[in-house]
């Protein structure tokens, strides 16, 4: 492994945007193009939004984020210790939404995986969530 990171946050919508941010600024010392880390800040905003909305929808938990770099994969990691889901397949399918009456839009997961080369999602009802984001390096767009 040649670097890592771990953050640990309340479920709290505002800590959205750091959590983004923060993992953003690990990812800038690959020295991405603009678009490369817009994109990783699009799936991380997504993969925490869910855990938020969808984790912890009546109560506040922790989220816990990992990211490490390895030989040519940033890696992401999204936990959180919520309600898990419960049809992963039936979740990925664009336009789904298990919370029609907030207006999502349901196309998290749909985002996730057109930003990023491989999205893992690990679910057990009542135990939680874990959103695995990857993307190789050698993939990252020429400058």
């Amino acid at each position: 492994m040649e670097n890592y990171m771990e953050l640990i946050i309340p479920s709290y919508s505002k800590n959205e945007s750091f959590a983004r941010a923060v993992v953003g600024a690990f990812f800038s010392q690959l020295d991405p193009d603009l678009n490369d880390l817009n994109e990783l800040k699009t799936a991380v905003s997504e993969a925490v939004t869910n855990a938020i909305i969808h984790g912890y929808p009546d109560s506040i938990g922790e989220i816990k984020i990992k990211a490490k770099i390895y030989d040519d994969v940033f890696e992401v990691n999204i936990i959180d210790q919520g309600v898990g889901i419960e049809d992963i397949e039936q979740a990925r399918e664009p336009l789904y939404t298990s919370k029609p009456e907030m207006e999502r839009s349901g196309l998290g997961f749909s985002v996730m995986e057109g930003f990023m080369d491989e999205v893992e999602i690990i679910s057990k009802v009542g135990a939680g969530t874990q959103i695995t984001l990857r993307k190789k390096i050698n993939n990252l767009k020429a400058k």
